[in-house]
This record gives C-alpha cells, sequence and structure tokens, in this order.
C-alpha cells in the first residue's frame, strides 16, 4: 500500500507556469517522473526557444534550474508543482554565464596551469559569515571586492543594478526580471529586496570580473561571466538562502586574499572541497522547511511552497528572511 502512495505521488501531474518574451502560459502533461530533457523539450516547443539556448529561473529569489543533466527527474530536481518558470534564450556563448551549464561538478575537468602554485599564494580557503539580513549577497560582493564589511555596500551595489538594468531595458525585459523594469529598479533599491543570479550576472558585468557562486546543497559551481574572458575572479558560498564570501588565509602570513587569477582553477577545487563539507555536516537550507517573512503583510511562512502559494493568493512577492 506504502509503495503503491509513493509511485502515484511520483507521478502526479505537475502544472508549471511560463513566463517568456512571447507571455504567460500553463505548462501541462509532466508528472513527476518527467526528466528534464522531457521539460527542455516542452519548453523548447511553447517559446520557439532551441533547447540548447533555454535559460530558466524558478523559486524566490529566482535562481537558475540546473539543465546539464538530462536524466534528472522533476520530482528530484527542486522543481514543484505550481512553479513560475522565467525562460529566455542566450547566445551559447552566455549560456555558460548563468545557466547551470556553468556548473563545475567534476573536479577531474579543472587543468590548473604549469607554474600556479608559484602564482598563487598558499593558504586555506575559508568562509567569511556576513550577517544575514536580506543584504547578504550585497554584502559579501563589497567584502571580495574591497576586503572590508561596510554596511553601506548593500545600498550602493543596489543603485548600480538598478542604473544598468534602467538603461538596458530590451536586455532587461519583464520577462526576464519578473516584473516590469522600472518596477523592478526600485524593487531591488529596498533594502529588504533579495538578490540572486540576475543581480550576480548584472555585478559581474559591471565590475568586469567572474563571480563563483559554491552551491552548498549539491556541491557544484555557478560561474557568473565565465564567458567574457575576465582576467580575475571572486568567490561567494551560498546555502540555499545565504550569501556569505570565501577569502584565502595564507599560510605564510601575507595578506588575506578575495581576488584571485582566472588562469588558477586550483581554487575552484578548494570551493568544491569546503562545499563537500558543508554539504557533509549539513550546513545548507533546507528549502522545504526554512522560515520567511512577507515583508507587505508580515505574515510567517515556511518553506518555498508556501511562500509560492502566498504570492500567488495575495500578489505579495516582498519576502525577508528571519535569521535563525
Amino acid at each position: 500500500m506504502c509503495k503503491f502512495f509513493i509511485k502515484t505521488f511520483r507521478m502526479s501531474s505537475y502544472i508549471l507556469k511560463l513566463k517568456s518574451k512571447t507571455g504567460q502560459i500553463v505548462v501541462r502533461g509532466l508528472n513527476g517522473q518527467s526528466t528534464i530533457q522531457d521539460l527542455k523539450e516542452k519548453l523548447a516547443s511553447l517559446t520557439n526557444i532551441s533547447r540548447e539556448r533555454l535559460h530558466i529561473l524558478y523559486g524566490y529569489p529566482p535562481k537558475p534550474l540546473t539543465l546539464n543533466n538530462d536524466e534528472l527527474t522533476l520530482g528530484t530536481s527542486g522543481l514543484n508543482s505550481g512553479e513560475l518558470l522565467i525562460v529566455e534564450e542566450k547566445e551559447p556563448s552566455a549560456l555558460n554565464a548563468l545557466n547551470s551549464g556553468a556548473v563545475l561538478n567534476d573536479t577531474s575537468s579543472v587543468k590548473p596551469e604549469e607554474g600556479i602554485s608559484d602564482i598563487m599564494p598558499q593558504g586555506i580557503l575559508l568562509r567569511k559569515v556576513v550577517p544575514a539580513d536580506n543584504s547578504c549577497l550585497f554584502t559579501s560582493i563589497g567584502y571580495v571586492l574591497s576586503g572590508n564589511i561596510n554596511s553601506d555596500n548593500g545600498a550602493v551595489l543596489r543603485e548600480i543594478i538598478a542604473a544598468s538594468v534602467a538603461a538596458n531595458p530590451d536586455e532587461y525585459s519583464e520577462a526576464i526580471l519578473g516584473k516590469p523594469n522600472a518596477e523592478y529598479c526600485e524593487w531591488i533599491k529596498r533594502p529588504k529586496s533579495w538578490g540572486g543570479a540576475i543581480e550576480l550576472a548584472v555585478l559581474s558585468k559591471y565590475y568586469g570580473i567572474e563571480i563563483d557562486v559554491v552551491d552548498t546543497s549539491n556541491c557544484i559551481i555557478n560561474r557568473f561571466g565565465e564567458d567574457q574572458d575576465y582576467g580575475q575572479r571572486v568567490l561567494l558560498i551560498f546555502d540555499g538562502i545565504h550569501y556569505d564570501p570565501l577569502y584565502l588565509e595564507p599560510l605564510e602570513g601575507e595578506k588575506v586574499q578575495t581576488i584571485f587569477p582566472i588562469s588558477d582553477d586550483s581554487i575552484l577545487t578548494q570551493a568544491l572541497a569546503l562545499s563537500e563539507e558543508a554539504k557533509s555536516s549539513r550546513q545548507f537550507t533546507d528549502l522545504a522547511r526554512f522560515t520567511l517573512k512577507c515583508m507587505v503583510c508580515q505574515v510567517m511562512l515556511t518553506g518555498q511552497v508556501q511562500a509560492q502559494q502566498h504570492a500567488k493568493e495575495t500578489g505579495h512577492k516582498n519576502f525577508g528572511e528571519v535569521a535563525s
């Protein structure tokens, strides 16, 4: 009886909402056992975007959906029925910057250049804990760029993002942002608005630096700006809700290092090891159980599904992180 229940649950129908430059529609015909390949084929047929050029954002705040494992089922991908998918088209060279195809989860492909140990100081990659105040992404970016924790960084970076987005309304359309361009620009300047994939991409382009985000829930690295041939990179670590910056603590008493040359991929190996350690000790946020507050009506919500349902019922989309 239990086996029958589990099978029935996994085969239940998935209804997804799709927003793209052509409008918003409801996606039907998928279930928990449908694969990422099935999803890509369905979205390609509905949007006329080739499978190779699909870039999909989901959740609150929006984040890229992993698309590099065609056999992964929707039931295990993190998607829930009722999810809103924001779908855009990227040039092949740009897919590596924002899409989950830009994920490094196989360290055997990392090939550090010869002599890199002479370039990089020997040290230990560590996490710098920043406040869980809804501006953790901006505080983290400020730290890796300046080496200092500064509460003013959030406001400055939000203004930079708003100005960059406002100046490029065609690139940053409502389909990409999830709201009209002008509305988004006002929203991102608010201290309680979360940052995510969109904001990381904008800041990578603005500063001309690759931003690599280590995801501790699945031990992968999303690389923003990878296709731009930038000479340097910075690293953040992400537990599903909260961002912290990463830095290298030298063994010989040299200065802490937060900016690394692109030519050295060994730092990514360290970052992956750090994420695996965090995952093994369960240092990541369970998206089904974390606590949020609706900043519009102050109601407390548990998990991503409740937040999505609340947004659907009320139109409220401004959620705040509740520190544990």
